[in-house]
């Protein structure tokens, strides 16, 4: 009888055993099915979930790219994160899709992809979806909240984790309420370059970031799809960390009391947490960071004309915003055969808008259209330009546009913005959708980064975001650093956004300041930096220094690209890019470092049988050029802080 029972016993042992064995079998099967890789099976991302902590990692061909990494979201005000339960996960399905750019590397693009959705909920009973999608150039990712009632997220425990051999090139955060006027953060920082991954900045560090990984891999993160319902993030990490965690902007950035935290009336996305992967080329050919943003908004894109705009400013400063200033840059831009001319702050008291209107129709006889500047108002900061407190409200917007429209304006370049929080982000919108419905162009300035709105808001034409020429222009040190910030930023801020950097100072600045580079590294500034409206640092007086072939280049040059070559270079040392126009091909370089750089290039896929080429000649600001067949031209020398441009047809 004892006999009979332990047999029993035994027998009920071994089925439990058994059914732990399946159970375990069938999670580690579940665990090793949790995953997607990209069309050509180089990218792949695994999704676990151990001990209630949902995880990630990405490889790139046999190589660890994110090594394992948070995930997840906390709705509870302590930030505190709660055990989640793996529910189950869809198929994977394909994505394509095809949009047009008017403002980047490529005009028309076809994104494919394959996408997934990972569902997952807590003891709660609250629900989350992860959703990925992984194409061939990264990695996109976003949370789903489904919900019937107010969603808010006070933290998130996203991560990219790296190899510690890693090394990388990071812009810090800017301190809020410091700077100009309490006007930062505005990404106005130079970059932090070959920095061992675990270095940490107490702001964060802005995006995009870039990182290259053992065996000259490179991995770029940033965000896209951000609305109105989630604030601007940025990465941090913690000294000696290699894990870099999505933080939230500093509680000082915001425009109202609670406006800074995620927050919606009912079901959320989060932004896309976007991670392009490959060779530095594949990186800079890439479009992800618009490829995961909505489409557009516009009913009617006709109004977005991208081109090149005069602008006193630049080189004159306050004192050039008066009436007769301006016509004589409308004159400028007229001769040069740009698009535009802006007239920047205080417009309205040292003109005014019955004498703008005059200007708006000798400039529109002229050909050319007129972009005003506003000051964003507010209590964020204490800039007393003006025009202020035309666009804090809807009906004001309106009745601003309206009359903006009435007077033949073009569009509008809008300063001083407060920040990343969430209501600052929503009131960058509202302006873009009153301008859309106004037809009115949009620059934005002392501003945070786009992170992919030039696909959504097609008329968002520029966004300065950048420490840009400007500040050469007030400082000697930044005019000594030109050459090496100015070769970081393709690899970074204008991957995929564009840039207002308001490139090209071909003669001299108008101050005790010395460039350092030479005219034709600036020449080149105008081909490789993309911005929808392309803001030239010269004036007249400046123009009428350089040869008439650097003129007459500077007046045929393209305002809109159709496709993008990148042909060589290192963040911060050198590139070389060629992008195409029509049937035209314009090669750009320009050398970062303080010795001179031969490059070799490769024309034969190009199949041109004439080449044009522009480079640094023999004076300090002097100019040479060449023309014959690609052939023979194909061994170009940058002088330190050199450049060239080149036209094959």
């Amino acid at each position: 009888m004892q006999h009979q029972y332990l047999n029993r016993c035994l027998c009920l042992i071994r089925l439990q055993l058994t059914g732990i064995v399946i159970l375990l079998a069938t999670m580690a099967s579940h665990a090793q099915s949790s995953g997607i890789s990209s069309p050509d099976k180089k990218i792949s991302v695994a999704v676990q979930l151990a001990d209630g902590k949902i995880t990630w990692q990405a490889t790139y061909g046999n190589q660890p790219v994110i090594l394992p990494s948070s995930l997840g979201l906390s709705t509870s005000p302590d930030g505190a994160s709660t055990p989640w339960r793996f529910d189950s996960s869809s198929a994977i399905t394909a994505v394509n899709e095809k949009y047009e750019l008017f403002t980047g590397k490529k005009s028309r693009i076809n994104y494919q992809a394959n996408r997934r959705t990972f569902y997952f909920r807590n003891a709660a009973g609250q629900r989350v979806q992860l959703i990925y999608q992984v194409s061939n150039d990264g990695i996109g990712f976003r949370y789903f909240i489904p919900a019937r009632d107010t969603v808010r997220i006070y933290n998130e425990q996203t991560t990219f984790t790296f190899d510690t051999a890693t090394r990388a090139f990071l812009q810090p955060m800017q301190v809020a309420k410091t700077g100009f006027e309490s006007t930062n953060p505005a990404y106005e920082e130079n970059y932090r370059q070959r920095i061992p991954v675990t270095t940490a900045s107490p702001s964060g560090w802005a995006y995009p970031a870039l990182f290259q990984l053992p065996g000259n891999t490179w991995a770029l993160i940033t965000e896209a799809g951000l609305d109105g319902t989630y604030c601007a993030t940025r990465l941090k990490n913690e000294q000696l960390s290699p894990a870099f965690r999505v933080a939230f902007p500093d509680p000082r950035e915001t425009m109202e009391a609670d406006g800074l935290l995620p927050r919606a009336i009912d079901s959320m996305y989060t932004p896309w947490r976007v991670i392009n992967i490959g060779s530095i080329k594949k990186i800079m050919e890439s479009t992800l960071g618009t490829d995961l943003a909505p489409s557009s908004v516009l009913r009617d894109p006709r109004f977005v004309i991208p081109g090149k705009a005069s602008w006193s400013w630049i080189m004159s400063k306050d004192d050039s915003i008066v009436y007769s200033e301006q016509k004589r840059y409308i004159d400028f831009a007229a001769d040069m055969r740009w698009k535009y001319c802006l007239i920047d702050a205080n417009w309205d008291r040292n003109i005014g808008y019955d004498r703008i209107r005059e200007l708006a129709t000798y400039a529109g006889n002229k050909k050319v259209g007129l972009l005003l500047w506003y000051n964003s108002a507010g209590n964020w900061n204490t800039v007393k330009m003006t025009p202020k407190d035309k666009l804090l409200t809807h009906q004001s917007r309106q009745q601003e546009f309206a009359l903006l429209k009435d007077m033949g304006i073009k569009g509008i370049k809008v300063d001083f913005f407060g920040g990343d929080g969430r209501s600052v982000i929503q009131y960058y919108l509202d302006i873009l959708h009153d301008a859309a419905e106004a037809g009115l162009l949009v620059n934005f300035h002392g501003a945070t980064l786009p992170r992919g709105w030039s696909r959504t808001y097609p008329h968002l034409v520029t966004t300065e975001g950048v420490k840009g020429f400007e500040m050469i222009t007030f400082n000697q040190r930044d005019a000594d650093n030109e050459a090496n910030h100015a070769t970081m930023l393709p690899f970074t801020r204008n991957v995929f956004d564009p840039m207002d950097f308001t490139p090209t100072n071909l003669y001299k600045i108008q101050s005790r300041v010395q460039r350092k580079t030479t005219g034709a590294f600036e020449l080149a500034t105008a081909v490789i930096y993309l911005s929808g409206i392309q803001h030239i640092a010269e004036s007249p007086a400046g123009m009428s220094q350089v040869p008439p072939y650097v003129k007459q280049f500077l007046q045929q040059l393209p305002d809109r690209w159709d496709d993008v070559q990148f042909m060589e270079g290192y963040p911060g040392k050198y590139i070389v890019i060629a992008r195409r126009a029509g049937k035209k091909w314009y090669i750009a370089g320009i050398n970062g470092e303080n010795t001179a750089r031969r490059v070799q290039l490769n024309l034969s896929s190009f199949r041109s049988s004439k080449a044009t080429c522009i480079r640094d000649g023999e004076a300090t600001l002097g100019f040479a050029t060449e023309t014959g067949k690609p052939a023979a031209i194909k061994n170009i020398e940058m002088k330190a802080a050199g450049g060239f441009v080149m036209v094959l047809e």
